[in-house]
């Protein structure tokens, strides 16, 4: 089954969205992600969602989720609607699921992550490529563990707006990925596939470390008869030694100034004489004069870490 991503359905409203996980608060990378989705939806007078994605509860932070919203609202960047939470949403990945059953491409699979790395031909862009072990069947006294998901020997291809035509051969990059982990969680390609379609999201802005993510969830809308959105990646901020910066290294500092370093780091043209002003004019200028040819593809460190955050 080829899957074509190019093909698109093009709607005359564009919806865009902000999807943070609550782990923590917003640090200088995912305001990189907000800045940018907000601007490339309002410029065109589209709608701006925001998702909490809260699925794993281990990983959530208590507040968290709280303290990204009134950052948000420091900033002057306003969302439409209400929050959706993916931890109130599990019976829709359910009957996305059950769906996908109906395909017939959904298998259970008895192997343990220990096992698929000891038995995987290779590594692929995101670890151990899947070798099929239980694709068949699952072996005498093994019992079902993840549910995964077929995948085609054909390549997935889309244009993403920043990074230009990307191909992956889901098959030799990942294998048959899992829709529903061993702990019984619904995994993030499911998840935000499902997400994405019944809010009607049209533009996906995120970080470019989720590339390798989006075929995966293009052959997922394929199976399921979703719309595929249109996609930019923009380019991830790095610490000093190269890594891409994370809630670990802490909240981003005053408000303004982040939105300025922000805009600066995603190559538009902020005047210098903006870096003081409040955050809804710097929002203002970038909703205004927002260039997506100006972003650069090659991620790059970032002056920008700091460790509290100061409400301007």
């Amino acid at each position: 089954m080829s899957v074509d991503g190019r093909k698109t359905v093009k709607t005359a409203l564009v919806v865009g969205r902000f999807a943070p996980s609550p782990t923590g608060p917003l640090h200088f990378g995912s305001l990189v992600a907000a800045i940018g989705s907000y601007c490339l939806a309002r410029q065109v007078g589209g709608r701006w969602l925001v998702r909490m994605e809260d699925l794993d509860r281990l990983r959530v932070v208590p507040g968290a989720a709280d303290e990204i919203l009134c950052t948000l609202e420091a900033c002057g960047m306003v969302w439409d609607g209400p929050v959706l939470y993916q931890s109130r949403r599990t019976a829709r990945y359910e009957a996305a699921l059950e769906r996908l059953r109906g395909t017939g491409l959904i298998f259970p699979c008895g192997c343990s992550r220990k096992e698929v790395l000891a038995s995987a031909p290779h590594a692929g862009e995101e670890g151990p490529v899947y070798p099929g072990t239980c694709r068949e069947r699952i072996a005498s006294g093994r019992r079902p563990r993840a549910l995964r998901i077929r995948v085609p020997g054909d390549r997935v291809c889309y244009v993403d707006g920043v990074f230009g035509l990307r191909e992956q051969q889901l098959s030799a990059a990942v294998g048959d990925f899992v829709l529903r982990r061993a702990d019984g969680l619904f995994a993030y390609q499911l998840a935000v596939v499902v997400d994405d379609a019944e809010s009607g999201v049209t533009q996906v802005v995120r970080g470019a470390d989720l590339l390798s993510s989006t075929p995966r969830q293009i052959f997922l809308q394929s199976c399921l008869g979703y719309p595929v959105p249109d996609h930019i990646h923009l380019p991830l901020a790095l610490a000093a030694d190269g890594r891409k910066i994370s809630k670990r290294d802490g909240a981003a500092a005053a408000v303004g100034a982040e939105l300025w370093k922000a805009l600066r780091f995603l190559g538009q043209p902020v005047p210098k004489a903006l870096s003081k002003a409040p955050p809804g004019e710097i929002v203002a200028w970038g909703v205004e004069h927002f260039q997506l040819q100006r972003v650069p593809a090659a991620s790059a460190a970032t002056s920008c870490l700091t460790t509290s955050w100061t409400k301007a």
